[in-house]
């Protein structure tokens, strides 16, 4: 049985709310179809709102949670209109990430999924990740539920958003985690120098690496921590940002650049893949991945556009119909929670 779900995702990068519509159907295993998918970006105010949320008094947090909602559900309105859908059996939604401190017990998305049903009147499964943090995992990364049913021809899935994460199979089990921020820095970065992103890579080619940095940002503790494990723009407002102060943007994208393709590189040597397939906005960083080659022997695949800007949001759309199936969508060994689970909240 065939069935069609929209999937939106928004970045900790805030480049935009990705929706994209799928066809799922199980025959011997999971196949999968991209059938339209698009990427909004957000207006000024929106993207400002987002920004400074995690500043937010509790009530404000608590409306603009309700009015991100009827954002959310106003645009997948228009995008079913747009492509005049019918029969869409559900809509997944992710929510943008405000808070995640697996540590304390808690992880926020932000738009309430009963906002989204009460503008489209399609059932909608939210709030994917509130529940494996309570059931002790980190509540990240809920991705490598897909890469096992629905990408398992490579050895491993390696995506490059607001942060880098890996998913891999190792002694017979999925196991994934954060690896190192990526595009959350760099487009603070490149916006100093007013872009909105390092387009190719090509301001981290005109910096000079610092290497006293370079190795202040190795020797971070998380890297020497074992999986699972994840990260969260408080990390990086802690650890990294305080560290690039009175360095010139340009060295500083250079340095970092340099910084991520270490910590992937040692990541995918260590388990010994031997293809991997690369997605996300990062993936659009020739510069990055032209550094990660040079430092591995891995096949570094970059798939076709659509998987790259849409796999996250294909597979929060699968999550939702494995929700509906009362399926497993997380798995404990990528989370780091007691037990393999059946998370998010149907409207």
């Amino acid at each position: 049985m065939k069935t069609l779900a929209i999937g939106l995702m928004s970045g900790t990068s805030l480049d935009g709310l990705d929706i994209c519509l799928a066809e799922f159907e199980k025959k011997d295993k999971w196949h999968f179809q991209i059938l339209e998918a698009e990427t909004l970006p957000y207006p000024a105010d929106w993207e400002k709102k987002l920004r400074n949320s995690i500043h937010l008094p509790a009530a404000d947090l608590l409306e603009l949670h309700s009015d991100y909602g009827f954002y959310l559900g106003q645009k997948a309105k228009t995008f079913i209109e747009k492509h005049q859908l019918e029969n869409i059996d559900l809509i997944a939604s992710h929510g943008h990430t405000v808070f995640h401190q697996p540590q304390r017990k808690f992880t926020l998305q932000i738009g309430d999924g009963r906002a989204v049903k009460m503008e489209t009147s399609v059932p909608v499964v939210y709030d994917f990740r509130s529940q494996d943090v309570l059931m002790q995992g980190n509540g990240a990364p809920l991705v490598p539920i897909g890469d096992e049913l629905l990408f398992s021809q490579y050895d491993a899935c390696l995506n490059l958003g607001g942060f880098s994460n890996i998913s891999l199979k190792s002694e017979e089990k999925r196991i994934a985690f954060d690896i190192s921020p990526v595009n959350i820095v760099l487009n603070h970065l490149a916006q100093q120098l007013n872009e909105n992103f390092d387009e190719n890579g090509d301001l981290a080619k005109k910096g000079e690496i610092v290497e006293a940095l370079l190795a202040q940002l190795n020797s971070l503790d998380f890297y020497q921590l074992p999986h699972p494990k994840s990260l969260g723009i408080e990390w990086c407002n802690q650890h990294i940002f305080p560290k690039l102060n009175g360095i010139s943007p340009l060295d500083a994208l250079a340095t970092f650049t340099e910084h991520i393709a270490q910590q992937i590189s040692a990541v995918i040597n260590k388990y010994n893949i031997q293809d991997i397939l690369v997605s996300g906005g990062g993936a659009y960083n020739t510069f990055l991945i032209e550094k990660i080659k040079a430092k591995t022997e891995a096949e570094i695949i970059i798939p076709e556009k659509e998987i790259i800007e849409y796999k996250e949001a294909l597979i929060f759309a699968f999550m939702g119909v494995l929700k509906m199936n009362n399926e497993i969508n997380v798995l404990s060994s990528a989370t780091g929670s007691i037990a393999d689970h059946c998370s998010g909240i149907i409207v």
